[in-house]
Order: C-alpha cells, then sequence, then structure tokens
C-alpha cells in the first residue's frame, strides 16, 4: 500500500459521520424519542438506546453458549446424537460468522437501525422455532436461521455506536459493549442451567430458546422509538465475488473441525480443509484488487475527474493499513478461541466428569461473570493511567486464574467443589475483562465513521470466528484425550493447551499502540 493510501484512510478518519437521524433536524439541540442530536455532528445515542443496542448485542452472544448446558437434555429428548448436536451448535456459528461482515455492510448501505429492527424480530421468529424444534434436524434448521439473523442484527450494534458517539463518550459506550459482551458469554451458561433445571411448564431445554422471544418484542419496541438512523454517506452494493469467498472460506475451516470428530474424521473433512487456504488465498487477492481499484477511483473523484467505477470490496484490506485494527485484531484471534474453547469444555466436564446438574454447572461460572464485570467497570479509569498496559496486565492475572484451575484440577479432580473452582475462575475472569473491553475500543478507534459497519463486521467476524473455532479445536482435544487419559487429566492438558494461548495474547499485546483513544 503506498504512503497516499495510508494518508486518505488517516485523513478519512477524522471525517465525521453525516447521517442524520430519520425525523430529527441537526441544527441546534432537539431530543426526540429517546434521540438527541446536536449541531452538525448527527445524531447521539441516548442512554436508553445504548441500552438496546447492547441488549441487542447481548442476545445472540447468550445464544452461542446457552446450548452448552443444555445439550444433555436435548439428546435425551430428541435422540439426536453427537454428530448432530455438534450441528446444533456448529450450525448457528458458521451461519452468524460467514454472514456478519455482509451485514455490516447492508447496515452501512440501508440504514443500520432498519437492519437492526430486521435482524431483532428475525431472531425472536427463529428462537421461537428453535424451541418448538419437532426432531433434531428441525432444531439444526432453525439455529441455523436464527445464526444468520444474529448476523443482521450485531455488527449495527458497534456500527451505531461509532457513528453517533465520539470522544469519552464512545469510550464509555464501546467499555460498556465489551462488558456485554463478556458477560452475555459467561451468563449464556448460567441462564442456561437454570432455564433447563426450572423445566418451565414442562419445556425443559426449549426454554433456553423460547426466552428470547419476549426479550426481542421488548427489544424491538424500544429500538423503535431511542435507536437512531445512521448509514454510511458514500454507501456501496454488495461485493457479490467477496462475499462468496469469505463464505466458502469460512465454511471450509469451521466445518470439517467442528464437525470431524463426531463425524470420525471422513475424507471430506480432510478435502474441505485442504481447500480453506487456497480459497483464503482467493479471497485476498480477489478484495485486494477490488480495494485498490476503489482507492483509485476515489483519488480521481477527489481530483474532480469524477466518481469511477472501483467496486467498493466486501473488506477493504486498506483498513489493515490502520494501527488499532492491524495490531488489535491478530490478538483478538487467540483470546477468543481460549474464551470459547474454555466455556464449552469446563460445560462438559462439570457434567459428565463430576455429574453436576445444569444449575451447578452454569452457577459454577458466576464468580467468573462477576470478576469479569467489575474488572470491565474499572478498565476505563486504568487505561486512563496506563494506556494497553491494562491489556498485559489482564492476560497475566488470567494466566495465574488458568493456572490455579488446572491445579486445583490435578490435586483432587473426583472431589473437586465449587468452593475449589471458585479462585482459578474468578481470577480467570478478572483477567479477562481487563482485557476484551480495551481491546474492542483499541481495534475500532480509527475506523473511519463511513466505514463503520464494515469494520464492526470485520471485529465482530474475528471474534465469533475464533470462539467457534475454540469450541472445535481444544473441544476436540479434550474429547479426544478423555477416553485414555480420564476426564480429569484430559482437563488439565486442555487447561495448559488455553495457556499457551494466553502466553500468545501476553506477547501480542505488546505491540499494542500504548495510547488508547
Amino acid at each position: 500500500m503506498t504512503e497516499t493510501q495510508i494518508s486518505t484512510i488517516r485523513t478519512r478518519t477524522l471525517a465525521p459521520d453525516a447521517a442524520k437521524a430519520t425525523g430529527t433536524k441537526t441544527t441546534g439541540t432537539k431530543t426526540t424519542g429517546g434521540t438527541t442530536t446536536h449541531g452538525k455532528s448527527g445524531p447521539a445515542l441516548s442512554p436508553l438506546g445504548l441500552f438496546t443496542v447492547l441488549l441487542g448485542a447481548a442476545l445472540p452472544l447468550i445464544d452461542f453458549f446457552i446450548v452448552n448446558v443444555a445439550l444433555p437434555t436435548m439428546d435425551r429428548d430428541l435422540h439426536a446424537g453427537p454428530a448432530v448436536l455438534e450441528l446444533v451448535v456448529a450450525g448457528y456459528g458458521v451461519a452468524y460468522a460467514v454472514l456478519l461482515v455482509l451485514g455490516g455492510r447492508l447496515g452501512d448501505t440501508f440504514g443500520r437501525r432498519r437492519l437492526f429492527l430486521a435482524g431483532m424480530a428475525a431472531f425472536g421468529l427463529t428462537s421461537l422455532a428453535c424451541g418448538l424444534a419437532p426432531d433434531a434436524w428441525s432444531l439444526v434448521g432453525a439455529r441455523v436461521a436464527q445464526g444468520a439473523s444474529a448476523a443482521l442484527m450485531l455488527p449495527q450494534v458497534l456500527a451505531t455506536i461509532h457513528s453517533s458517539t465520539s470522544g469519552t463518550r464512545r469510550a464509555r459506550a464501546l467499555s460498556m459493549y465489551g462488558a456485554t459482551a463478556g458477560l452475555s458469554m459467561v451468563a449464556g451458561q448460567i441462564l442456561g442451567g437454570v432455564l433447563v433445571a426450572a423445566d418451565i411448564a414442562g419445556t425443559g431445554w426449549r426454554a433456553v430458546f423460547l426466552v428470547n422471544v419476549p426479550v426481542a418484542v421488548i427489544g424491538l419496541i424500544l429500538a423503535v422509538r431511542t435507536v437512531p438512523e445512521t448509514r454510511s454517506e458514500r454507501p456501496a452494493p454488495v461485493d457479490v465475488p467477496g462475499t462468496v469467498l469469505l463464505a466458502l472460506s469460512l465454511i471450509t475451516l469451521m466445518v470439517p473441525l467442528t464437525e470431524g470428530r463426531a463425524a470420525g474424521w471422513p475424507l471430506w473433512t480432510w478435502l474441505t480443509l485442504g481447500a480453506f487456504p487456497l480459497v483464503a488465498a482467493a479471497f485476498y487477492v480477489v478484495e485486494r484488487r477490488a480495494d485498490r481499484a476503489d482507492q483509485a477511483a476515489r483519488s480521481s473523484a477527489e481530483g474532480g475527474g469524477g466518481r469511477g467505477a472501483g467496486r467498493t470490496p466486501l473488506l477493504p484490506p486498506s483498513l489493515f493499513a490502520l494501527s488499532g485494527l492491524r495490531r488489535g485484531l491478530p490478538m483478538v484471534v487467540p483470546f477468543s478461541i481460549g474464551f470459547g474453547g474454555f466455556m464449552f469444555v469446563i460445560a462438559v466436564a462439570l457434567q459428565q466428569g463430576l455429574r453436576y446438574g445444569p444449575v451447578e454447572a452454569g452457577l459454577a461460572l458466576a464468580p467468573m461473570a462477576t470478576t469479569f464485570f467489575v474488572a470491565s467497570l474499572m478498565g476505563p479509569r486504568l487505561v486512563g493511567r496506563f494506556g494497553s498496559r491494562v491489556v498485559t496486565a489482564g492476560g497475566l492475572i488470567q494466566a495465574v486464574g488458568i493456572a490455579v484451575l488446572m491445579l486445583a484440577v490435578w490435586r483432587d479432580w473426583q472431589g473437586l467443589s465449587l468452593a475449589g473452582l471458585l479462585p482459578g475462575v474468578a481470577l480467570a475472569g478478572f483477567g479477562q475483562g481487563l482485557q476484551l473491553p480495551v481491546l474492542i475500543r483499541i481495534v475500532l478507534a480509527d475506523v473511519p465513521n463511513e466505514r463503520a459497519g464494515v469494520g464492526s463486521g470485520v471485529m465482530v467476524t474475528t471474534q465469533q470466528s475464533a470462539l467457534a473455532l475454540g469450541v472445535a479445536t481444544l473441544g476436540t482435544l479434550f474429547l479426544s484425550l478423555e477416553p485414555s487419559m480420564g476426564m480429569g487429566d484430559a482437563l488439565v492438558v486442555t487447561l495448559a493447551a488455553q495457556l499457551a494461548a494466553i502466553a500468545l495474547t501476553l506477547l501480542l499485546s505488546l505491540r499494542l499502540p500504548r495510547a488508547v483513544a
């Protein structure tokens, strides 16, 4: 990339978003339906509007993890078998990850509030379909549709925050988003355990999906009144080649990894994995070519030559010229792999190994949720003093927590109680709470407002793909070792693998920009 292109991107970073809220004026100061506009700066997100979009962020993340503690009862009720149960988890995760960047692009083009509303409504309907599924394959299909609807909704959350806040309000909102994301992932398993055990009106595992329906209705009512409409100043059409190649890249990587062990690693899994690097390389080449043509067209337009016909890529490689995204995004990968793998493995180990009930298995993670929340509240103040070194400190604390948990499992696996789990999971949660919210701020700090949807789509796609990969890789490692080593020793080895991922995040954290915007 040339210095001129990098300079152009950095200049656009400073450009304000010109999007306007539907039905509001942009002169003076005015409040309508909870949305405030200030001068020519575009719509401002009210506190109730922020709560609403964070509710939309919580639902998809909760539902990625809520099924972990419900899988045994699903198996007994639907006679699903391990391969189909893997699809219940993987179908949602793959559809979700594959369509996230496209969801961000559609929000940039057609309006983020509009796509948020459509995604919320679809999420409620597909959750109802999951809860009423008559058999295992119907559940798999409904989960795929649920993941697709989540991909419409979630990118609009970060894009709306990015385009309707600034300064300290944006920093606070992004910290709250990071706290919401982390808490949702832990709370999903806690809530799942409580709902399955409660067996409300005989619904059993179905309650973990049906609970979304009234929440989605509330979210829709609030969003209509409080979420401002924003969109890109230069909306671009859908990049069909890029969309298809990105989808194929993620599918060829994630499907064989998530389904391979349960299916016995047949030939198709190895052929599909072998195709992944080829498809990924083709995606990069196509997107780089489109990005260069788009940059040339933009330069021509700025020089008075009129807007050219360059195709705007789905995932512009030029975004990686931005320091925060280039340095922060690689750290999201090992962090999320470790997080996703841990949540899946601990649910299986506690229920199948120690015969914990779903409530106990969920409550075992309550200390992690509590300390994560406390750390995320402390984060903004600590970042003001120590910058990105807060992320490094969080990684060290998380590593200590996982090491303490490994020691507890190794010393007395069969006698391990909730009290024995508490120190390790509490320390790990505190360390994670210092990392994730700050990482999200760093990744999105330099993304220009006109590309807020694309930037947020890249962020959440990376996070979601890595969470699914964590379930696939660490989950496969654990379940493969368990028959020969026993549950306790297999858990120790898997936690050691997570510790290696944490060590990588620590090394990558040293490359982060010291100052956090």
